[in-house]
């Protein structure tokens, strides 16, 4: 019988970034050989009407996708079904390739299973990238692109980086994500502020009726975080997740001093981020809460909290290709056990 820990033990002999190459190798193959991944998708896939959704005009089979980050190139979209996830994001995806932050940018701590990236938008650049995407879109279960500014772009040219990039994708995707959170990209961040936001979504709703959703932070002030997506949605965001990595190195002994951490340590902060923000804007704009989702009991807590959809990626690393099944599997049996008949009844029940 297949034990994931066991094959655990032996990518983890491999430094994070190369076992991370290892498995993007073995994973593209579904683009050559789709048979020989139909055994996992029928495994792992749930597809219960209780779980379905209709987003953004399109059906979202359920609730776990896969966060941005694992697959940036668009080279492991196929894949994704064998995990069982009802929606994947590729990138972030920059517009011209880059290469990344010096290495080694990767470390994992699996006493906190939790990691800790300072990859610095490493990717093939927007035609690449779209090159790919444009084999396969529209696909099985709904696609989104990260997109953020090149590290060599100015603060002043920004703007023209997401506009690039919203022309690249906005016919090769199902939403778009606008990524000025990430911590590794100097002065990214930054960008975090009312100004730009506010420019950014009104040039973008000019070029596209594509749903584009704003990726904040967990390190900024409950209210700033608040009043800035409060401000992103009244000048046309389609949704908010909540939130990229954090930079609290507090949060793990010995950690790096650079670099964003995901995975369980964030959990609590991200939680709070993301509930703070559900009271003000649930109802009145798509929510998706990512970081530290690592199994059915969280995921429903963040559904119930106001999120439509969770994204997971750092759990899968430490719990395997059958978290994404046990998470909906387990979504249905909290729903059992509360009376819910479907999804859509859990949805900000903690707000209602």
């Amino acid at each position: 019988m297949f034990d994931y820990y066991d094959l655990r033990k032996f990518i983890f002999m491999f430094d994070p970034e190369t076992a991370h190459d290892i498995v993007e190798k073995f994973l593209k193959s579904a683009d050559y050989f789709p048979t020989l991944f139909n055994p996992f998708i029928e495994k792992n896939f749930i597809d219960d009407k209780r779980l379905n959704q209709k987003i953004f005009g399109k059906t979202f089979l359920n609730p776990v996708g896969l966060g941005a980050g694992f697959d940036k190139n668009a080279t492991m979209v196929r894949a994704m079904l064998a995990f069982g996830f009802g929606f994947t994001e590729i990138g972030t995806v920059t517009p011209k390739p880059q290469s990344g932050n010096p290495k080694p940018r990767l470390f994992r701590y699996p006493q906190y299973e939790s990691i800790q990236n300072a990859m610095g938008f490493n990717n093939d650049g927007m035609y690449e990238v779209a090159k790919r995407v444009r084999k396969l879109y529209p696909f099985a279960i709904p696609i989104g692109v990260n997109i953020g500014k090149n590290k060599t772009t100015p603060q002043s040219e920004a703007l023209k980086d997401y506009e690039k990039l919203i022309n690249q994708f906005k016919e090769l995707c199902d939403y778009m994500v606008i990524n000025i959170s990430s911590p590794n990209t100097p002065g990214l961040r930054d960008l975090q502020n009312e100004k730009f936001i506010k420019e950014l979504f009104l040039m973008a709703k000019d070029i596209t009726d594509k749903p584009i959703l704003l990726k904040i932070a967990p390190d900024m002030e409950i209210q700033q975080a608040i009043d800035l997506t409060s401000m992103a949605v009244e000048n046309g965001a389609d949704g908010i997740i909540a939130t990229n990595t954090t930079i609290d190195y507090t949060l793990i002994k010995n950690a790096k001093d650079f670099g964003g951490i995901s995975g369980k340590v964030l959990k609590k902060k991200s939680f709070e981020i993301f509930k703070a923000i559900s009271k003000e804007l649930f109802g009145k704009t798509l929510l998706i809460s990512v970081g530290g989702v690592d199994s059915a009991k969280e995921a429903y807590k963040r559904l119930k909290a106001g999120a439509s959809l969770v994204q997971v990626y750092t759990a899968l690393i430490f719990k395997g290709p059958s978290l994404i099944k046990n998470i909906n599997e387990g979504i249905l049996r909290l729903m059992e056990s509360n009376g819910y008949k479907n999804i859509e009844e859990v949805i900000g029940a903690d707000l209602k």
